[in-house]
């Protein structure tokens, strides 16, 4: 299996760069051209095959919303900022397909859409006029709180008939970790539940990436409030999955993240 010419045949690290102010996690931030730069680079030296940039947060819970000019404007410098020094698939992160098509421009190769084409109606038409592979994010109202796993199956399945409605063929899942967030059961709880029954999106012979890194169910099950003390309980849980079969790992702790990885599927070499 592979996913932008990246071969998954053991799992792979995608880094995370921010260059949007309002993202939850301030250590993700970079808005000065060198640091930019230079973690962009440090994180394929530690080990990422894909760098993915947000320039908008897309966190649920936070209020987020900037003009879309800034988004463009924001993801167009970092990505023509950091493409001529790192020599793998740079995702863009975003909802907008204008943003998308804008980055694509300046040399993104993957759209990241956590609306999962749903958002966006032009969203499908830029993947597609573009070549571009997608990730798609479960994304939906959430109607059946007693069984997140195939809440998170019906809204893939939903995304990839967009997908293949419009010709994209290369299509990567991803289960929303945080991103659905039902009043009942606790957001917490849910997250834990798709993440312990990650093996049952395999049905879909699809990549599955997990966005997991320092989010905040790791802070509600762990007490930890401050998204820079969630390394550990972000690596326990990255672990979890890749032994539940996740493909692509997204993540703002590169190095750390990585050992959690090869161990983990070394590991699952010799489960039954």
């Amino acid at each position: 299996m592979k996913f932008a010419g990246i071969d998954l045949s053991e799992p792979r690290i995608m880094g995370v760069i921010n260059v949007s102010p309002e993202s939850f996690y301030k250590g993700s931030v970079r808005n000065d051209e060198d640091r930019l730069i230079e973690t962009a680079v440090k994180m394929v030296e530690d080990g990422a095959s894909f760098i993915d940039i947000g320039a908008k947060s897309t966190a649920p819970y936070l209020e987020t919303q900037i003009p879309v000019e800034e988004e463009v404007r924001r993801a167009v410098w970092a990505i023509k900022t950091i493409r001529d020094h790192v020599d793998v698939p740079i995702s863009i992160d975003t909802t907008s397909a204008r943003v998308a098509e804008e980055a694509l421009k300046a040399g993104a190769d993957i759209i990241n859409d956590v609306t999962g084409l749903k958002g966006d109606p032009r969203m499908a038409e830029v993947a597609r006029d573009y070549g571009a592979p997608a990730i798609v994010c479960a994304h939906g109202e959430v109607r059946n709180l007693s069984d997140p796993i195939h809440t998170v199956i019906d809204f893939l399945e939903e995304s990839l008939i967009i997908a293949e409605r419009h010709g994209i063929e290369e299509i990567a899942i991803d289960p929303a970790i945080g991103f659905l967030r039902p009043e009942w059961p606790p957001w917490y709880e849910w997250d834990s539940k798709v993440i312990a029954n990650l093996d049952i999106l395999k049905i879909f012979g699809r990549p599955i990436l997990v966005g997991i890194s320092r989010k905040s169910f790791i802070g509600a099950i762990t007490g930890r409030k401050d998204p820079a003390e969630r390394l550990p309980g972000s690596l326990s849980a990255t672990a979890i999955a890749v032994l539940k079969g996740a493909h692509i790992v997204r993540t703002h702790d590169v190095k750390e993240t990585l050992d959690a990885v090869r161990v983990a599927a070394f590991i699952r070499r010799f489960s039954p």
